[in-house]
């Protein structure tokens, strides 16, 4: 499971738009790149160091309270975390032999994400004693043609459902520009 490290994590913010133009400061000066879900299935906007879906990267996502988290307090604060997976056999037999085994409350069963990455596939599990979600997700390498279309069709169909004004073009929509310096 170490294989790769940390996949990613989803940080709730309780102000999302000005949070947003923080973040946007902040990496972009960093260097890093940024996408968007583009509102299709859930709201959320990622940064990346590198190439997309092959890095670890950072989501930031609208909270439901308008709470702030206290780092002093120790309180939770993070949507969930997802660690790297070698491949879709290394999830299943996470899931048999460790999630199912220590009755680890399992919030989505492995399955293929379409909508995420070509060929994403993970499962989603809380921490029993901190409730902190987790996910161990992979991605592949070379995502098969097959898996490329259907990730490809899964993201035109939510776009004509959520942004039916973009007209073909959800791609040229999702990447966004990040000011420099």
């Amino acid at each position: 499971m170490r294989w790769r490290g940390l996949h990613h994590v989803e940080l709730s913010v309780p102000d999302y738009d000005t949070s947003i133009t923080f973040y946007d400061r902040m990496f972009g000066w960093l260097g890093y790149t940024s996408f968007w879900t583009l509102d299709i299935g859930y709201r959320s906007t990622y940064y990346a160091p590198s190439v997309l879906f092959t890095h670890s990267y950072i989501g930031i996502q609208p909270a439901k309270t308008d709470t702030r988290v206290d780092h002093e307090a120790r309180n939770t604060g993070i949507h969930h975390v997802a660690l790297w997976a070698k491949s879709r056999r290394e999830i299943d037999r996470f899931y048999k032999e460790f999630l199912l085994k220590n009755e680890v409350t399992v919030t989505e069963a492995p399955a293929e994400y379409l909508v995420y990455a070509p060929g994403y596939y993970g499962v989603f599990f809380d921490d029993p004693i901190s409730g902190i979600h987790w996910e161990v997700a992979h991605v592949p390498w070379i995502p098969s043609p097959a898996s490329l279309w259907r990730w490809k069709r899964a993201m035109k169909e939510g776009a004509e459902e959520s942004h039916p004004e973009w007209r073909g073009e959800v791609f040229k929509r999702a990447m966004r520009k990040l000011p420099k310096g």
